[in-house]
């Protein structure tokens, strides 16, 4: 790790007879835990746009470390658990506001039909798995064992030599566009069993979604999403009665067995790409009733999976192809002769494939994403850049325009209470946004903290952690 942000390698911020060591912890606890902080450096000043006067400014150089610390904002629970419940507490937030009112949407939007989607993978051959009875006992795999609930071995194939993993990895590289054609022919449907044209469904009803990805444990992605149906203008109006629940659930029914995608390739020969027969869609009942899929727990549900990704298969959350060379293996002289990439030795990998810390399950998906990224027809797919992701370079969690307030909307609320709560705390006046000018200058400087910063974040996020737990819990009652 550099040390750009004056911190010593020894641990300076963990000095205690560091002269600002009050400034810099608090700088530590307004990150809440965030394990790899983005370093800036820079000023900003507030001025009078009519007397030119400074109100008040701030400059990265009069903090302890020489630089501001901001959080770094990663949603993946493997990268920064701080960040990434943030994040799952934004996605909660802007789920339930679609199901139940608030952030700008109406409390009428309860009334409205609502469900809750399940869209699976096919099969690409039959893997270990721990199969229950309706009772809860357990029965024996197609391996004739009875693998516990942490065995490595759920979800990797059986047979590995007769494995479909092209299949596997062409499934993950299309399933957005899966996913797009879902809703597509999901409108299409809705119009047809109201015995309507598309062009007139379309003006007394809008369909509004939001989803996430997840992975299985086979390294296969599967959607979860929340469908509502609403006026033409969306949330803020019903949609007519004859617009139901069981009319949405048939639709969503039929438009998932009509969802293909053709691959054709001279290596893998021809594909037709969908959904698996493992399709559900439930009714999103209103909190309070007894009905297991309730608005809050669709919510908790939806932001759960969120924040995680490849990771919770066993895959990688970082990129595998080399940065210098982009992957290719090589990088291009000004005059067209190709040079092998010395940081890679031309095989376009940071770190071999072989000596991956991964399952042989795994390492085979990530090299057939490789071999197939190779091929000319799959170009488009970039499956070497998102090896790591099992060939799946979609979006982990969407939401049509209409069906709720935005992250951003969410962030944005959050820092104007967050500056608001400054400005009281210092005592300062409120400015009038028409008669000051806020100039500034940031660089980047670097990321990470010093051993001795790292242990006091650490420290603060295990902290909340425990506050969390008691509060969820119920205190100690």
């Amino acid at each position: 790790m550099d040390d750009r942000s004056g911190v010593g390698v020894g641990g300076g911020l963990a000095d205690a007879e560091h002269s600002d060591f009050n400034r810099a912890q608090q700088q530590i606890e307004h990150l809440g835990g965030c394990t790899k902080p983005i370093r800036l450096t820079g000023h900003t000043s507030a001025v009078d746009t009519m007397t030119g006067e400074v109100l008040r400014s701030y400059t990265s150089s009069d903090e302890p470390t020489g630089s501001l610390l901001t959080a770094c904002g990663n949603r993946r629970a493997s990268r920064c658990p701080a960040c990434a419940r943030l994040y799952a507490a934004d996605t909660y937030h802007l789920i339930r506001a679609g199901l139940s009112g608030g952030k700008t949407v109406p409390d009428t939007i309860r009334t409205h039909p609502r469900v809750f989607v399940t869209l699976t993978p096919p099969s690409f051959g039959p893997v270990h798995n721990r199969l229950t009875t309706p009772g809860g006992d357990v029965r024996p795999c197609r391996c004739r064992k009875l693998h516990e609930p942490t065995d490595a071995l759920i979800g990797t194939p059986l047979n590995p030599a007769t494995y479909d993993y092209e299949g596997a990895v062409l499934f993950n590289a299309h399933a957005s566009t899966l996913w797009a054609r879902f809703t597509t022919y999901l409108r299409r449907e809705i119009a047809a069993k109201l015995g309507m044209t598309q062009k007139a469904a379309r003006a007394v009803l809008r369909v509004s979604f939001a989803k996430v990805a997840e992975y299985q444990q086979r390294g296969l992605v599967h959607f979860h999403a929340v469908i509502r149906l609403d006026g033409p203008d969306g949330s803020s109006q019903p949609p007519p009665p004859y617009a139901t629940v069981a009319v949405l659930t048939k639709a969503a029914r039929a438009a998932a067995a009509r969802v293909r995608v053709t691959v054709t390739s001279d290596a893998v020969g021809q594909r037709k790409l969908g959904w698996g027969e493992q399709f559900d869609v439930r009714e999103i009942a209103s909190f309070g009733t007894d009905a297991e899929f309730t608005d809050q727990a669709v919510a908790a549900y939806v932001a759960k999976y969120a924040t995680k990704s490849a990771d919770a298969s066993g895959a990688l959350d970082r990129a595998l192809f080399c940065r210098p060379c982009q992957g290719r293996g090589a990088t291009v002289l000004p005059h067209g002769t190709p040079l092998p990439c010395t940081a890679c030795d031309g095989t376009g990998q940071a770190r071999p494939l072989s000596r991956l810390a991964v399952a042989r399950h795994v390492r085979q998906m990530i090299r057939t994403c490789w071999e197939l990224g190779k091929l000319p027809e799959f170009a488009h797919l970039k499956l070497w850049k998102w090896a790591h992701m099992l060939g799946f370079r979609g979006h982990f969690s969407t939401k049509s325009r209409s069906y709720s307030t935005t992250l951003g909307a969410l962030r944005a609320a959050r820092r104007a209470w967050r500056t608001e709560q400054t400005r009281t705390h210092a005592s300062l006046p409120k400015p009038d946004p028409e008669a000051t000018l806020v100039v500034g200058h940031w660089a980047y400087l670097g990321t990470g903290y010093s051993p001795g910063a790292a242990l006091l974040a650490a420290a603060v996020w295990h902290r909340r952690e425990l506050e969390r737990r008691f509060i969820t819990e119920g205190g100690c009652g």
